[in-house]
């Protein structure tokens, strides 16, 4: 059974989250080609403050885009 985990941050309905699901699912259905009510699909609603990249806090990420700097 695939057992797919995704993180995101806060702030997505549930009807975005319910779609993610289903397109998740059906690209694991058409690669690995097993059945769909084999897939699991587990979302996990990280805060802000628990998210980072390039050693930069995702608050210090955002205040840099909205200071117009390129942080990508």
């Amino acid at each position: 059974m695939p057992f797919l985990e995704v993180n995101i941050a806060p702030g997505r309905d549930a009807d975005a989250k319910a779609a993610l699901i289903a397109d998740l699912t059906e690209v694991v259905v058409r690669h690995l080609g097993v059945p769909a009510p084999t897939v699991a699909v587990l979302i996990r609603e990280e805060p802000a403050e628990n998210w980072g990249r390039g050693g930069l806090s995702k608050t210090a990420l955002d205040r840099k885009r909205a200071a117009g700097e390129d942080v990508d």
